[in-house]
């Protein structure tokens, strides 16, 4: 997604009124409230993530506009901004440790599952370092073309690992939180000043503009995170969005997840779902022992530490966060950190690996 230029092309909005959007938002909403009738956690994600998964599958025409997906990650934005403060800053300096911890988890991440996916699942060298990073889809898939890499096994192996991942961790959140819903209070959204709104989308777009140009990973997020955060530290705009609009949030990630499967088939995500499995349960094991590490720097939830070692789905993981109310702004920042460091680290893998089979 070249988040640069989603806001500024016609054909975008254009998207949001075709057969295929509509035919998402149709099949989503009744899905959404059967799993919220069933008590489902995360009822508004998992419901049209399922929903359109099978559709998708199925032959059927889906299709998620980055509009409507850009607009919710700046929602999210706005959400997480509401954390950002002075003492946010002054606990960074405490966020270091848990940082080195991620890369150390990213590394032994690659090395552990790339032997894995070649050793039992076929996988060629180069596709099996770019599958078994815990995350960063997209810019690994621009990677992995440039070097001639197979796309569809890495692709399917993020989308599989996705899957669980969001399906998996609302359960077990819900088992050991003790909030399961997001936070109700009296705060009067209508006597805010919706001016600040206003400024905020406007400076959010801004540094989206910016951050996408000097290639921030994940610009949409981090962009709008490092506006709202910059607007209210200095008084300039603050504003707080109602709960009930994380539920939209839901809904398109859950639905877009979803969509990612319309171009594969039944047969090639049968055969990639086993290793995949199998791959993801080792990704999730290691991110916990990494969350476990990661309490010995941090006074921090057990629950957000798994959230911030989740092996993929920034911005899923993110509404998780905001929805259970389990730190925001420290699993954002630790999942933004991951992107940056999986960008880092598997090209440096790859010219070693280079390197050792010219020297042999």
């Amino acid at each position: 997604m070249n988040d640069s230029k989603v806001f500024f092309n016609l054909i975008n909005y254009k998207q949001l009124f075709t057969k295929k959007f509509i035919l998402v938002i149709l099949i989503s909403i009744p899905s959404a409230i059967v799993a919220d009738y069933f008590n489902i956690p995360l009822a508004w994600m998992l419901g049209p993530m399922i929903i359109t998964s099978i559709g998708a599958l199925s032959g059927l025409k889906l299709k998620m506009p980055k509009l409507a997906l850009s607009s919710i990650l700046i929602i999210l934005g706005l959400h997480i901004g509401n954390y950002i403060d002075q003492n946010l800053f002054n606990q960074m300096i405490n966020w270091i440790w848990t940082s080195v911890v991620m890369l150390i988890y990213i590394v032994v991440c690659i090395l552990i599952v790339s032997k894995y996916l070649q050793k039992y699942a076929s996988y060629g060298e180069k596709a099996s370092i770019f599958s078994a990073a815990p995350g960063a889809l997209g810019p690994l898939m621009i990677l992995a073309e440039n070097e001639k890499t197979d796309l569809s096994q890495v692709a399917t192996s993020h989308l599989i690992r996705l899957i669980i991942i969001i399906t998996v961790i609302p359960f077990l959140i819900v088992n050991n939180a003790i909030t399961e819903t997001l936070i109700v209070d009296d705060f009067d959204y209508i006597a805010q000043n919706h001016f600040n709104l206003i400024k905020l989308i406007i400076a959010s777009i801004i540094f989206i503009l910016v951050f996408d140009k000097i290639r921030v990973p994940a610009a949409l997020l981090s962009g709008t995170l490092f506006a709202s955060g910059l607007l209210q530290m200095t008084d300039v705009a603050s504003y707080k969005l109602p709960d009930a609009s994380i539920n939209f949030c839901l809904l398109i990630l859950g639905a877009s997840v979803g969509c990612r499967f319309a171009e594969k088939t039944i047969k090639e995500i049968a055969n990639n779902s086993l290793h995949s499995l199998v791959a993801t349960t080792i990704l999730v094991l290691l991110g916990f022992i990494a969350a476990y590490v990661a309490t010995f720097f941090v006074d921090t939830n057990i629950l957000t530490l798994i959230l911030s070692f989740s092996p993929g789905g920034i911005y899923e993981v993110a509404v998780i966060a905001i929805a259970f109310d389990l730190e925001p702004d420290f699993v954002a920042f630790h999942h933004i950190i991951r992107l940056l460091f999986i960008l880092f680290t598997v090209p440096v893998i790859l010219k070693v690996l280079s390197k050792f089979k010219k020297l042999s």
